[in-house]
């Protein structure tokens, strides 16, 4: 464990789907459960059969390694973690993996870049340790002339809300809805939230949602609907950042309810939507988190894999016409937390 996070409490089980939404057998944790009788407008929850896309489909590749320079000089090599999900074990495991953290969790990855694509917290253990774990690096990365960033998630606007308007009724477009009906049953834990402090809140609410990095457009779902904040990577940035400034109820929902939108580039017409993105923003490949992989190939199973059938993550998934990499690797699901070297190469 490590000496600079705070130990996690026993695992939490992840949150059900309520009462009136109907379970498909063998079915893993979805995505996010929909609030009140009716989704709300926007909801794209997973909680449901998906084609099966033929793994034929997936493109297969691999990292090339990059070499670290050793003088201390020029940019280092470019990695990307996908959701994490308050999994602070995984995390930890995964980045010292790619030699990123030594033994004792610290930074060891001189000047080398990494970027976190969001979803911190909910559903599992220790979402406030990840954090914690998250903004250390951040400062001891710098120290060493590198970089740990973060782009914000929909469940960093989950627990936000959830924090700032408890109860207040929003406009969803669906009936009466909450961000703390919403955050609970999205996998909210009681234990984050008893140990969310202001230095938290500020932190989620200032990252920024979408960064291009070495020709990768980086941003934390798949979905287009951040054209409707801006034309330019600032611009989106901005709009987001004077929305969270502003604190208006019915306003983060609307964006929450957005940033939840997935699959735009999964099917036809999603190579397409990714070049939108890509013409307005700039870059070669969009790089993503959100959706779990196991969903976008179709592959479903139980819960906790143990009769087989549950979700086999390998690595990144390469789609659209090998224009989107999707990096949520489905660890909420038994599936695999994603750290991964960009670029990767087929």
């Amino acid at each position: 464990m490590l000496p600079h996070a705070p130990a996690p409490p026993a695992p939490v089980p992840h949150a059900s789907v309520p009462p009136h939404a109907p379970a498909p057998p063998q079915l893993p944790h979805p995505g996010n459960a929909n609030v009140g009788d009716e989704p709300p407008e926007g909801y794209t929850p997973t909680e449901r059969d998906l084609p099966v896309i033929n793994r034929g489909d997936t493109v297969k590749m691999e990292t090339v390694p990059e070499p670290r320079p050793v003088n201390g000089e020029g940019r280092g090599p470019l990695f990307v973690v996908g959701d994490v999900h308050g999994y602070l074990d995984e995390l930890v495991a995964a980045l010292a993996a790619q030699g990123l953290i030594d033994a004792d969790g610290n930074w060891a990855a001189g000047n080398a870049r990494l970027w976190f694509l969001g979803d911190f917290t909910d559903r599992g253990p220790d979402g406030i340790g990840v954090i914690d774990l998250v903004m250390r690096l951040s400062a001891e990365a710098a120290a060493a002339g590198g970089y740990c960033k973060a782009l914000m998630g929909n469940h960093e606007l989950l627990l936000i809300g959830a924090k700032r308007f408890s109860d207040t009724p929003v406009n969803s477009g669906a009936g009466t809805a909450t961000f703390q009906a919403a955050w609970l049953l999205n996998g909210g834990q009681k234990s984050d939230m008893d140990r969310l402090q202001d230095v938290h809140l500020q932190w989620m609410s200032r990252l920024d949602a979408v960064v291009e990095e070495d020709g990768h457009l980086l941003m934390h779902s798949d979905t287009t609907a951040y054209l409707d904040y801006g034309s330019t990577i600032e611009d989106v940035n901005d709009t987001i950042t004077a929305i969270l400034t502003r604190n208006d109820a019915d306003e983060c929902w609307d964006l929450f309810r957005k940033l939840t939108k997935r699959f735009a580039f999964r099917d036809e017409g999603g190579a397409e939507a990714v070049r939108e993105l890509l013409t307005t923003y700039g870059g070669q490949r969009v790089v993503h988190g959100h959706s779990p992989i196991p969903y976008l190939l179709g592959e479903v199973g139980t819960e906790d894999g143990e009769d087989g059938s549950g979700p086999v993550v390998n690595g990144p998934h390469v789609y659209a016409d090998g224009l989107a990499i999707a990096m949520d690797g489905g660890v909420t699901m038994a599936g695999k937390l994603l750290v991964v070297q960009l670029p990767l190469h087929d």
